[in-house]
């Protein structure tokens, strides 16, 4: 698990800029119906867009060269280390059983889909909250199908700072969820987002840098590995899943800030997040980062920039992650998400993804909860939990508190 905190001029630069140089704008002129350009881009094209048979079954080279050769959205670069892994143990690194949300989550709903807000065209939560910095943090789940927990780690550390007003800095420990949370699923064979953010609501999770770091009750006990070769930076990954780590609730010895007990933090509550646009940008808006899931296929693994939408390749399993943002480029609506797999997979450790449409299922399995300051560690910091103000450029009908939107029987 590798933290690196991505400074605001290279977001500005991610966010802004178009992936694809005006090089490859011949490209744009294709006769070829399949062909999917950003001039006189739309969703309705991406909706009718049928993947072949022979597409679906592409590999190696002959999948980045059919994607780079019928799309100037987005890049696909041959990834030497997936490229090298069995498929099983790619599919077991894909740690989510059900992407989108339950029946019965989406029975509770966070109540932040009912406000009336003037929403900007762009947004970055790590630009909107600059002092916290756990939202420009990715982490490496490494060799486990820990996502489902990253993930929702990740989220729920900067919640807790936005409601705190950025004076709580703290990383939760996703081995602690991981590795004690049975009701979530397999540890590092899969999860459910959906039981993590219930547990931090009734069991608390403690604090966890990443491995590196080895900071908190328990950091993370798998080291940083290369999930995206041609940016060689850390060791390769194992060809193999790490077993999921024991359960153990004591903290490391050399952490005496608090016991294991005390060190917990809590949610308030846990909901699922409606499906529509709105929706989704109301509550990153309102709350904070989303846990979202997708289905990720073969050439996501390849994914070297751009704005990502599904083009080729076999379905690899269901993956959990970070939203962060939106924003449009050259006409192309995009979430903004941060992955799991290091600094050196596709943008500086995120990705973009189109917008609109429910692309590889992203916008039908958000997963979001409030924090329970009264119950952290730090409680007495918080007799009057502070309002929260978006940055003097963002505009709204109202200001928001963290309780006001929030469906107080959820879960």
């Amino acid at each position: 698990m590798k933290l690196i905190f991505i400074p605001l001029f290279i977001s500005l630069v991610l966010v802004g800029a178009s992936f694809v140089d005006d090089s490859s704008s011949s490209d744009d002129d294709s006769s070829d119906e399949s062909f999917i350009s950003r001039r006189g881009f739309s969703l309705d094209k991406l909706r009718d867009l049928k993947i072949s048979r022979e597409a679906e079954s592409l590999k190696g080279q002959q999948l980045i060269d059919y994607v780079n050769n019928n799309q100037n959205i987005w890049r696909a670069r041959l990834s030497a280390k997936f490229e090298a892994m069995d498929d099983d143990v790619k599919r077991g690194m894909m740690g989510v059983n059900h992407v989108g949300n339950s029946v019965k989550a989406r029975q509770k709903l966070g109540k932040t889909r009912f406000l009336d807000i003037q929403l900007p065209q762009n947004f970055d939560a790590r630009q909107n909250w600059p002092n916290c910095q756990s939202i420009g943090a990715i982490r490496d789940q490494s060799s486990c199908g820990s996502c489902w927990a990253v993930g929702a780690v990740e989220a729920m550390s900067d919640r807790i700072c936005i409601a705190s007003g950025a004076k709580i800095q703290v990383s939760l420990s996703a081995d602690d969820l991981l590795s004690c949370c049975t009701a979530c699923g397999f540890g590092c064979e899969g999860g459910e987002p959906e039981e993590a953010w219930k547990f931090w609501v009734h069991d608390g999770i403690v604090t966890g840098s990443n491995y590196t770091q080895h900071q908190g009750c328990k950091p993370y006990p798998f080291p940083p590995c290369e999930h995206h070769s041609p940016k060689t930076h850390f060791q390769p990954c194992k060809h193999d899943l790490y077993p999921t780590p024991k359960c153990e609730k004591t903290c490391q010895a050399s952490y005496t800030t608090r016991a294991y007990g005390q060190d917990k933090y809590y949610g308030k509550t846990s909901y699922a997040v409606d499906q529509s646009v709105e929706a989704i940008q109301n509550e990153l808006y309102t709350n904070g980062p989303i846990e979202v899931t997708f289905n990720v296929y073969e050439d996501f693994l390849n994914y070297n920039g751009g704005i990502y939408f599904h083009r080729a390749g076999g379905l690899m399993g269901g993956h959990a992650v970070k939203l962060v943002g939106w924003g449009v480029d050259n006409g192309v609506d995009y979430w903004l998400v941060a992955n799991s797999w290091n600094t050196d997979f596709g943008e500086e450790g995120l990705f973009r993804i189109v917008r609109g449409k429910d692309e590889c299922g992203i916008e039908s399995g958000g997963t979001a909860g409030v924090p329970d300051l009264q119950r952290s560690p730090s409680a007495n910091e918080f007799a009057h939990p502070p309002h929260r103000h978006h940055s003097s450029h963002r505009h709204s009908h109202r200001i928001v508190r963290v309780e006001d939107d929030i469906d107080e029987n959820a879960f």
